[in-house]
């Protein structure tokens, strides 16, 4: 009782400072989006865009500090080695929970490039954040039947203003949380994994592809069971496991045509099959070492 109860106090107190710290960073980006809206000039637009990402990553140390002080996380985090703040990186993850956007986050804070979203339309309403997410230019995607040529000429769009400033794209190329439910009606080929979606990245690659260092293929475990995120808000996330693997981009795939390229596209898709295939080994062997029941 006093455990479930001591839980209870330090998720509500995490959901104070989390709300507090959104309003606050978000809040101050506003008159920045504001002048960049209005000025949209190459020069003003690299200043705002500068402060804009400071105050988001001022809003991730305070994140990181506040998950640190809720849980003793048990992180074990390798292939950070040799990343470079100034580069431009590819970022893509598999996805269990929204926790993973805060794993992400926290591993890769001042290691690389500001991580941009692609993120899902309706959250461009969310009060704040929405504004806030506009005005550090993530992609929103439709991500319904029908809108996949909208959503490739979204993604074109945000990635070409990306090439004036050191960034990190991110995909999480499922498109959806992984889910036992919708693993099996998508009758996946892989144990631990939803089928990969190319589109995303196939536009970030069309659109600056040649700009990119390398793919950061990340694998995130959560070896005790996927968290939700009340889970990590009230201090019940133990463990989590993260390997980075920096691979090089193939040449052949750094300028081409989804949509119209029959070609290239399944050489995108053979290229993420691999990918995906190395990565769902990777998780069972991981989940056989920390916990086998999950393997």
């Amino acid at each position: 009782m006093l455990r479930r109860l001591w839980s209870t106090l330090k998720g509500s107190l995490a959901s104070s400072v989390l709300a507090a710290n959104a309003i606050t960073f978000f809040s101050g980006m506003i008159p920045v989006a504001l002048v960049k809206l209005a000025l949209p000039f190459g020069a003003v637009r690299r200043g705002t865009d500068r402060l804009l990402t400071g105050l988001a990553e001022g809003w991730i140390a305070v994140n990181g500090a506040w998950m640190a002080l809720v849980q003793r996380i048990r992180w074990d985090v390798k292939g950070l080695e040799g990343l470079r703040r100034k580069g431009w990186y590819l970022v893509s993850s598999n996805h269990q929970s929204w926790v993973d956007i805060l794993v992400l986050q926290k591993v890769f804070h001042r290691k690389v490039p500001f991580l941009k979203f692609f993120l899902k339309r309706q959250l461009l309403y969310v009060p704040v954040m929405g504004l806030a997410w506009w005005a550090l230019d993530f992609p929103f995607m439709r991500r319904r039947s029908g809108s996949r040529a909208k959503d490739l000429a979204t993604a074109r769009k945000a990635c070409a203003k990306f090439r004036q400033i050191p960034t990190s794209v991110m995909n999480f190329l499922e498109g959806t949380r992984f889910s036992r439910a919708k693993h099996a009606a998508q009758h996946s080929p892989y144990r631990h994994l939803l089928k990969p979606k190319a589109g995303g990245m196939a536009a970030a690659l069309s659109a600056m592809g040649e700009r990119f260092d390398a793919l950061l293929d990340v694998t995130i475990v959560y070896p005790e069971g996927v968290p939700s995120f009340w889970d990590l808000l009230s201090g019940k996330m133990k463990q989590v496991v993260v390997r980075v693997r920096e691979r090089e981009i193939p040449r052949d795939l750094l300028d081409g045509d989804y949509e119209g390229d029959p070609a290239f596209r399944a050489r995108v898709q053979e290229w993420l099959h691999e990918i995906w295939t190395e990565k769902d080994r990777r998780i069972g062997e991981i989940l056989l070492q920390r916990n086998p029941a999950e393997a």
